[in-house]
Formats: C-alpha cells, sequence, structure tokens
C-alpha cells in the first residue's frame, strides 16, 4: 500500500476521499453505534467514529493531531483497510508524520498484523522519540521477534533516548524469550538507573524474566525490594518456585497472597501437575469448584488440571471435568476438547478421546489436535488407526511436524508394520521437509527390533548421524529379551551402562536374560554391582480407581483391608482359568525356586492383585482400568485374557509402554508384543478358532477392512493384499474397543 503512494513531483494527486467514504468500508463489520468502549475512558474512547472523522474533514489540509485520534482508536480493531485509507487520505494531502503521530500509526498497523507497514512508518521519521521506539519495540515483541526487538533498544539507547515503564517489560520479555541473560540485566541496570526498580510493572518483568533463565535468586531479591506488589507479581514468583520444583515455596507464597486472581490459582494447579502431584492439583481444582469460591476455573485452568487426570489415570476425576466443561460452554472449544482427548487417550478411553476429536470442527483441527490423536491411538497399538488419522492430517491440508512423526512410526512399531514404518521414515525429509531427530531414530530401532530384525537394527544405529542415546539402545535391549539374543543384549547393555549408569531398569533386564538362561553366576554378578553401586530398583506396582479413590498395590501386598477377600478370588482362579486352557508361565518368574514355588510367585503379581479387587467392587458392566508402572510380564497377560473372557469382563491395563485392551479372551495387541520372535508362530486349534503369536495377528486384529484401506494412498495396496493373504489363511475374531 506504502509503496502505491509514491508518485514523481509532476504527478496529479487525486481528489482525498471524503471522510464519510471510509464509513462505508466498516459499516458491514461494525455498528457506528457499537463503537463506545464498554469503561469510560479519555478522549477519543468515549467518541464515536464519525465525529472522529470530521476534523479531517472540516479543515484543508487536516491537521497532523486529528489522525492521531482515528489510527489510536483503530488500533486493535482489525480494521487495516480503513486504517489504510486513512494514511492514503493523509498522504494525498501532503501530510508526514511525526514522531507522535507516527507511534500511533505504528501501533495501529501492528496490531492489525501488518508489520512491514508499521516498520515502514517507524523508519520514515527524521526525528524519533522515546514514544515512537515504544512503539515498535511493542510492535517487535507481539509480532514474536524478540531478536528484532533487542536490536531496537540497543538503537535507542545509541540515540540517548530514555527508556521508561512502556519499554523494559517489552525488552525483559524478549531477553527471556531468547535466554540473553547479559542483556536482561543491563535493562535491569537501566530500570535503577532511571529510578524505575520499584515500578510494577517494570518490577513484575524483572521477576518474570529472571524465573524464566533460572535466576531464581535475583527474582526473589527484586520482590522482596518491590514496595507495591502486583498480583502479577506474586504470580511469576510462584510460576517460579513451581518450574524449579520448590513446591513448599510456592505453597507459601499463594497462601500469603493478599488476594489471587485466576492466574494464581492456574499457576499452582499446573505447577503441581508439572511435578507430578496429580493429587495435589485436583484437589485445588476441586477447591475452586465450590460455592464460596470467588474465583472460577477457566479453560486456561481446565487444560492445566486435565494432565493430573491423566498421570493419575483418574477416569472417573477427568470425566466430571468434561461434564463441567459442558456446563460452562467450552466444549466448542478446540484448545479444550484437544487436552480432553489426550487425558481419555492415557486414561485408556480410546472411544471417548475419539468423540472429543470429533467435537473440534473440522477447520478448526489444528496440528496439535491431530497429533494428539496420531499419539493416541499409537499408545493403544492401534497402528493403521494412526497411519489413517495421519492421512486424512494431510488430506486436510495441515502438514506434519517432528511430533507427527515420533507418534506415527511409535504406532507403526507397536502393531508391527515394519515397511510401512520405514516407509514413512524415508518420506519425512523428502516429502514433508522434516528433520529425524534422535527420538525418529529411536522408534525406527524399536520398530526393526520387536519384529525381530536385531541383526538390522544394529546395523542401522551405526547409520545413525548422531551419538545413539540411551532411548535408541534401549530400544534394542528391551527386544533382545523378546528375541533371546543375548549377544546383542550384552551390547546394548554396555552402553547403557555408560550413557545413564544410575538406570536400575537396563541391569535388570540383562540380569533377567540371564536367568531365562539359567546364567545364575551371571545374575549373581549383576546384582552385586547393583548393591555395590548403590543402584535401588523400582518396586513394580498396579492402582485402580473405584469411585474416586486409587487404590495401589505391590506384589505380594497384604496391607489392603480387603487382602482376604483379593487372595480368596485369586486362590480359586488358578483351576477356572487352567480348566479354560491356561498353562503358567514360569520363566517369568526369576529366581532359582521350585516350579511349584514359581507358579505360587505368579499369582501374587500387583496386577492380578488390581483386577481381583476391581472384579470385587464393580459392577459387571462396569471397565476395569489398571496402571501398572512397569511393563506387564507375560504370564498376567495371558491370565487376564482368561480372566476377560470366564467373567465376561473389559479389562484396560495401561503399562509403562502402552494400552493393552482386553475384552473375550483377548487383546488388543494380538499378543505381538508379548511374541517371543517374529518367526516363532505357536498354532493352537481350539474350536474353530487359532490362537498365534505373531505380527500378523495385530495386523488383522484391527484392520481396518481392504474397501477402507484404500484410502491411504501411500499404504492401501500393501495393506490390501497382506490383508486378503492373511484372511485366506487364517480365521480370527475382530473385536473392536
Amino acid at each position: 500500500m506504502l509503496r502505491a503512494l509514491r508518485s514523481s513531483s509532476t504527478t496529479i494527486l487525486p481528489e482525498p476521499p471524503q471522510p464519510q467514504a471510509f464509513l462505508s468500508t466498516i459499516h458491514p463489520h461494525i455498528d457506528p453505534s457499537q463503537t463506545k468502549c464498554t469503561t469510560p475512558k479519555p478522549f477519543p474512547y468515549t467518541t464515536t467514529l464519525p465525529t472522529l472523522l470530521q476534523p479531517i474533514s472540516d479543515q484543508n489540509p487536516p491537521p497532523h493531531l486529528s489522525y492521531a485520534p482515528l489510527f489510536q482508536f483503530l488500533t486493535g480493531q482489525n480494521f487495516l483497510k480503513l486504517g489504510q485509507q486513512i494514511h492514503a487520505h493523509m498522504t494525498l494531502h501532503g501530510l508526514q508524520p511525526n514522531a507522535f503521530l507516527g507511534a500511533k500509526m505504528v501501533a495501529m498497523y501492528a496490531s492489525s498484523g501488518d508489520l512491514e507497514s508499521a516498520v515502514t512508518v517507524f523508519r520514515k521519521i527524521k526525528d524519533p522519540t522515546s514514544l515512537l521506539y515504544n512503539s515498535i519495540v511493542r510492535a517487535y515483541t507481539n509480532n514474536g521477534y524478540p531478536l528484532k526487538t533487542i536490536d531496537i533498544y540497543r538503537e535507542m539507547h545509541s540515540l540517548r533516548l530514555k527508556g521508561d515503564n512502556f519499554t523494559f517489560p517489552f525488552v525483559l520479555k524478549s531477553c527471556a524469550n531468547v535466554l540473553d541473560v547479559w542483556m536482561g540485566e543491563c535493562v535491569h541496570g537501566q530500570s535503577l538507573r532511571f529510578g524505575l526498580e520499584l515500578d510494577a510493572y517494570v518490577g513484575t518483568s524483572l521477576i518474570d524474566f529472571y524465573v524464566k533463565v533460572g535466576e531464581l535468586r535475583d527474582a526473589n531479591k527484586v520482590f522482596d525490594l518491590m514496595t507495591v506488589r502486583a498480583v502479577s507479581s506474586w504470580n511469576a514468583l510462584i510460576a517460579g518456585y513451581m518450574k524449579e520444583g520448590e513446591i513448599r515455596v510456592a505453597e507459601d507464597l499463594f497462601r500469603g497472597m493478599p488476594c489471587r486472581n485466576i492466574v494464581s490459582w492456574t499457576s499452582m494447579i499446573s505447577g503441581y501437575t508439572q511435578n507430578g502431584l496429580a493429587e495435589e492439583a485436583l484437589s485445588l481444582f476441586d477447591e475452586m469448584l465450590k460455592e464460596d469460591s470467588e474465583v472460577k476455573p477457566n479453560w486456561v485452568t481446565i487444560m492445566s488440571v486435565l494432565p493430573a487426570c491423566a498421570h493419575s489415570a483418574s477416569f472417573e476425576r477427568g470425566r466430571r471435568i468434561n461434564e463441567y466443561v459442558n456446563r460452562i460452554g467450552l466444549e466448542s472449544n478446540p484448545s479444550v476438547q484437544t487436552a480432553l482427548i489426550a487425558m481419555y487417550a492415557k486414561c485408556g478411553s480410546l472411544v471417548n478421546a475419539r468423540c472429543c476429536f470429533d467435537r473440534i470442527l473440522e477447520n478448526e483441527k489444528n496440528l496439535c489436535a491431530w497429533n494428539t490423536m496420531i499419539t493416541a491411538y499409537a499408545s493403544h497399538g492401534q497402528g493403521l488407526e494412526s497411519v489413517s488419522t495421519f492421512e486424512n492430517m494431510v488430506r486436510a491440508g495441515v502438514y506434519p511436524d517432528a511430533i507427527t512423526f515420533t507418534g506415527l512410526l511409535s504406532g507403526c512399531s507397536h502393531s508391527g508394520l515394519v515397511e510401512f514404518g520405514l516407509r514413512y521414515f524415508n518420506s519425512m525429509q523428502t516429502k514433508y521437509s522434516v528433520e529425524p531427530r534422535h527420538e525418529h531414530y529411536a522408534c525406527v530401532v524399536d520398530l526393526l527390533a520387536r519384529a525381530g530384525r536385531l541383526v538390522e537394527a544394529k546395523e542401522f544405529i551405526k547409520k545413525i548421524p548422531m551419538q545413539p542415546g540411551p532411548s535408541i539402545w534401549g530400544a534394542l535391549l528391551a527386544a533382545c529379551r523378546k528375541s533371546r539374543n543375548l549377544e546383542i543384549a550384552e551390547i546394548a547393555a554396555k552402553e547403557l551402562f555408560v550413557l545413564e549408569p544410575e538406570n536400575s531398569c537396563n541391569y535388570i533386564l540383562l540380569s533377567n536374560m540371564y536367568a531365562e538362561a539359567g546364567m545364575w553366576k551371571e545374575v549373581d554378578k549383576l546384582r552385586a554391582r547393583l548393591k555395590c553401586e548403590g543402584i535401588k530398583k523400582n518396586p513394580g506396582c498396579s492402582w485402580i480407581e473405584i469411585k474416586g479413590k486409587a487404590h495401589l498395590f505391590l506384589s505380594g501386598d497384604l496391607s489392603h483391608p480387603q487382602s482376604k477377600e483379593i487372595y480368596n478370588l485369586l486362590e480359586a482362579l488358578p483351576e477356572k482359568i487352567k480348566a479354560a486352557g491356561y498353562i503358567p508361565n514360569t520363566s517369568f518368574v526369576l529366581h532359582d525356586i521350585s516350579e511349584e514355588e514359581k507358579e505360587q510367585n505368579l499369582i501374587i503379581h500387583s496386577e492380578k492383585l488390581a483386577i481381583a479387587f476391581g472384579l470385587l467392587n464393580t459392577n459387571p458392566e462396569v471397565v476395569i482400568r489398571i496402571t501398572k508402572n512397569l511393563r506387564i510380564c507375560g504370564d498376567c497377560h495371558t491370565v487376564i485374557k482368561f480372566i476377560s473372557k470366564i467373567y465376561e469382563r473389559e479389562i484396560v491395563v495401561r503399562d509403562v509402554n502402552r494400552f493393552h485392551h482386553f475384552r473375550d479372551g483377548a487383546c488388543s495387541c494380538g499378543d505381538y508384543c508379548m511374541a517371543i520372535t517374529t518367526k516363532d508362530v505357536k498354532l493352537q486349534e481350539n474350536e474353530d478358532k487359532i490362537d498365534f503369536h505373531f505380527p500378523l495377528q495385530k495386523l488383522l486384529s484391527y484392520a481396518t477392512p481392504p474397501t477402507e484401506v484404500k484410502r491411504f494412498p501411500l499404504l492401501g495396496d500393501a495393506v490390501g493384499r497382506t490383508y486378503e493373504r492373511a484372511s485366506k489363511t487364517y480365521h480370527m475374531s475382530n473385536p473392536r474397543f
């Protein structure tokens, strides 16, 4: 627009438009009778637009100052076209803005999203002032250009223009965003020189800056020196202590606040959630819901508390929060629905997660929403659904990022879709311009290793263009146990012992492999090493939520009030499931004891105790949801399948890796994650069904019918052929969860 106004000195300027013509520009968008602000403010906010336009039509040429109220009125209103027309009117009258008017014009353009025009206006002002520089500093900061903000401030300082309480907050925010500690400290020094250290805005910005760069002690010093502390100052310091894990200090500050706003409550809830204190976060949220609470949760608070439900697998609490969301009219908020998708998925209810995803309008489904749904399917082992969602996302015009491919590759890995996963990995850079990261290489190693292609996975690690980290070697080690490959396991474990020497899981995993192989001397050596180095093993535990209360169980736990009833049920269980075909897999008892003792040891695993408690305390139609802090053992996996069939119950188990949905004697993983090797196909005829430990079963268990598979342009033919070939060979049930 500005370039179009340039003309030679011989050009005849057209007649300037009349002010009344400007009103037609905004009549479709704004009612002149509604232009007054709801709160009384000084001129020109309480003046209607026609009144503001009047001075530029009464005088010829109009005075500079008559344009300033117009540009100020349009700032933040998003009427860029009208602002451009008024700018053109001024230019056609031969008027050039001074520093005061230029500041108003810069603010108008920047708030309307036209930063280029704002900068152009700024650079044309011959005698800039602090007010003008403040406007461009704010423009760059609000539009996400922190480095430009810092450069402009340096320029302002070189011109010996004095910063004020409108300058320093934006510069400090930019310094915090790029972690420029030195520059932030310089700005702090300038604020001291100009006597602004006690200003509420500057002080709060200093606290926020020091918190974000990790200098909590300096933030506390600024807070202590402030004579007048705004609520935002308290909030900034609380957020800082929560970030550093200083929970008790943050709680003391929160309790000591003279008054609290929604940000105060949300900061505490968010801090609790980020520090793994789910119960504290949920309790504080419940306090906000009380009738006598002056502050009620908003959409940001809800997004902060939902991860606490996911962390503790508190499905009932999450469902009640969802009901509250619907009551206060936030069911159409895409951000809230995305948070609900993640919560339901992590609580084991993929059906509810999908319902929340479908509630988001198609044109409002952003990358975050798609990524959350893809990752949800992946964590539940539904790789084909992850693929379908990914294809739909691309078809909707939303392009993937690194997070998308992490979820997609993970879904392929959990489902045994090796060739599909490799194809997507190879297309990351070539088709989608996404640079593979460490986590993507770890997914590919997991993809190959889970499928029994350990040598190929090991060779792939050698070709990774970065130093392989714990997640890469850990994926290889975990898969070695499935394939019982001690040679490669020892290579992976050796690397892990160097990369993360204090992680007991690596020692225990290798020790378990030695135990399975009967190499008890090697087992003793590893256990002695753990003891010598003071490395402690995290005990396995499982928990279940019933009526809003979590019940936790350890292996062989006798502390629960209903222990007698639980063990009575478990004592009768082996006879029932053995009659249905169960054979105890004592290889999962990694102690040098008799077979009878091993069978007794298996029955008291924590997940079995939790399920027994669930059977005793829930109605038949209620889904039993269990969370385990470690990977579910193979024998427990088999037993739960039998329990789901005998008791006709649906059971969802969330372990450290993924979700398992058990129903009618089958698991959603198709036993793929429990298979010893992809080549070890076990066929056990049982009437007209075949149970086999083979990745193809996973492909079929939740496979989309061939007519729908054709929707996947990259994968359709391959999936369709695989499905058709497998269907000719095997007949099996296809439960959907």
